[in-house]
């Protein structure tokens, strides 16, 4: 099902206004939800930390390469 449209107006107008506008989260953590972060943090270990930061560098890097939305490399 490859049906291709072409947005109207309105859709390019909302589009450019989210693109504007700051994004944030809609409430700060919880307490519960921030000890659980910071005991998962703990609990990891230096290569592992280390491992999941190569990783994101990877996908951020191959991210800025990608043409199109939603492309899988």
């Amino acid at each position: 099902m490859d049906e291709r449209t072409e947005p109207d107006d309105s859709t390019l107008e909302a589009e450019h206004d989210e693109e504007a506008r700051t994004h944030v989260a809609d409430r700060p953590p919880t307490s519960e939800e921030e000890a659980a972060a910071d005991e998962q943090q703990a609990q990891a270990g230096a290569e592992e930390l280390r491992r999941v930061a190569e990783h994101f560098e990877e996908m951020n890097r191959i991210g800025a390469k990608a043409k199109g939305e939603g492309r899988i490399a």
